[in-house]
């Protein structure tokens, strides 16, 4: 397999040759930022952990070099925190025990840039070799322009492959904006209290962005509790984490199916229940 960058690279915590090592593949997400995966995939990570039968495959599309920095990394050229983001994304991929990991190494620019097909064909050769079952990557109505850069090229990419060896099941995960507005019956809900050490290990690994002026670690640990806590108001909690996603599987049943539209009457039907919650109040 060969990667669009020269500086993109393959990482395997246990040695196996890449080839063998994607194979494998059971549980994969597709991210835009170094810790995107960590914040927003636990589940699949934590689903493959200690277990024989499933890997996970980890692949960050862009170099992150633009990432805010403060404190000890406040004078980190951009070419500085390229190299020690890709360290701190391998380190997570060896705590994690992933099956594989990629780092593609795109400027965000490319991301973003609609007419960039290349991405799309190297994220088909990705999938295609790695063929999982579940596939995470960032929601649709995420507020950061590169999530969704990279999300509209994973759905493209997915609409490339072969019906037969599409993921059962595509999800829209929470990183810059969670998904707690959506109506409770749509919310794809991820118990994923299990290991908490590990959860704790693999966000605050990335010491560039904690030291550096964003504390990842107690938003997203928070986030999962305060998920856990929230979604029911009559009854006591079942879990002490929960990840939410929004099912994007649709997209990729049905390659005529609108993405916009499908994400917009997600917000149409949030908007119908609220109004009509204060409808019957008056």
């Amino acid at each position: 397999m060969k990667l669009l960058k020269p500086t993109a690279e393959f990482f395997v915590f246990d040695g196996k040759p890449i080839d063998e090592a994607i194979n494998r593949t059971t549980y994969m997400s597709i991210a835009a930022h170094q810790d995107d995966i960590e914040i927003m995939a636990y589940d699949g990570i934590l689903k493959s952990f200690n277990s024989p039968n499933e890997w996970f495959f980890g692949v960050v599309v862009t170099n992150g070099s633009g990432s805010a920095r403060d404190g000890e990394y406040k004078n980190y050229t951009d070419e500085d925190m390229i190299a020690i983001r890709k360290l701190e994304q391998k380190k997570a991929a060896f705590i994690g025990e992933f099956g594989a990991l990629a780092l593609l190494d795109h400027p965000s620019k490319e991301v973003k840039n609609p007419k960039n097909t290349e991405i799309v064909d190297e994220m088909l050769m990705l999938l295609n070799h790695a063929k999982p079952k579940v596939l995470y990557t960032h929601n649709l109505a995420d507020k950061h322009d590169t999530h969704i850069g990279v999300t509209t090229k994973v759905i493209r990419a997915l609409r490339k492959m072969d019906k037969k060896n599409r993921p059962e099941k595509v999800y829209g995960c929470e990183v810059w904006r969670n998904l707690d507005w959506m109506v409770d019956k749509e919310k794809v809900s991820f118990d994923v209290s299990g290991h908490p050490n590990l959860a704790e290990s693999l966000v605050e690994v990335f010491d560039s962005q904690i030291v550096g002026g964003k504390r990842y670690d107690l938003a997203a640990l928070g986030r999962r509790l305060a998920n856990a806590t929230f979604s029911e108001s009559h009854f006591v909690d079942k879990s002490n984490a929960v990840s939410l996603a929004m099912d994007l599987t649709p997209l990729i049943i049905n390659d005529e199916l609108d993405i916009t539209t499908y994400v917009l009457e997600y917000i149409e039907r949030f908007k119908k229940d609220v109004q009509d919650r204060i409808s019957k109040m008056l």
